[in-house]
């Protein structure tokens, strides 16, 4: 009974730093499936968890006991959410890099070859026009 008491403060310290509050989980328990014969048939030891603000869900049938998948639905439920807040941390990360190497300064080498390359493509299309239009002009 102490490795649960210890595991559910680390638990808890984890729901506190990743800012999930009890209150946002909904948790219903259903009779789980496959082997185990009359104690699967007869308790309900698998948990669903659902985080409301995410609609993360999780469904844990792993142990034989109730008490245990709802520990371990919890930690995998955080650890989807903490894989989600990096991931949009990174998003954002990346998005930001992305606007920086857009908006920085060319070097003078590179924007004269550009308007080279411009001033060629403009002569080539000079060529293509019509008869009139080079009359006209």
């Amino acid at each position: 009974m102490a490795t649960i008491a210890k595991e559910m403060t680390a638990l808890e310290k984890k729901m506190f730093v990743l800012g999930v509050r009890e209150e946002d989980i909904v948790e219903s328990f259903i009779r789980s499936s496959g082997p185990g014969g009359q104690n699967v048939n007869k308790t309900a030891t698998c948990v669903y968890l659902k985080h409301l603000p995410t609609g993360l869900e999780v469904k844990c049938q792993r142990q034989r006991y109730q008490l245990l998948n709802r520990n371990l639905a919890r930690h995998i439920l955080l650890s989807k959410i903490e894989n989600r807040i990096k991931h949009d941390l990174l998003q954002k990360q990346s998005l930001k890099a992305k606007i920086m190497r857009q908006t920085r300064k060319k070097p003078k080498r590179i924007k004269l070859r550009i308007l080279e390359h411009k001033r060629k493509h403009s002569e080539k299309k000079s060529t293509r026009r019509k008869i009139r239009e080079i009359e006209i002009a």
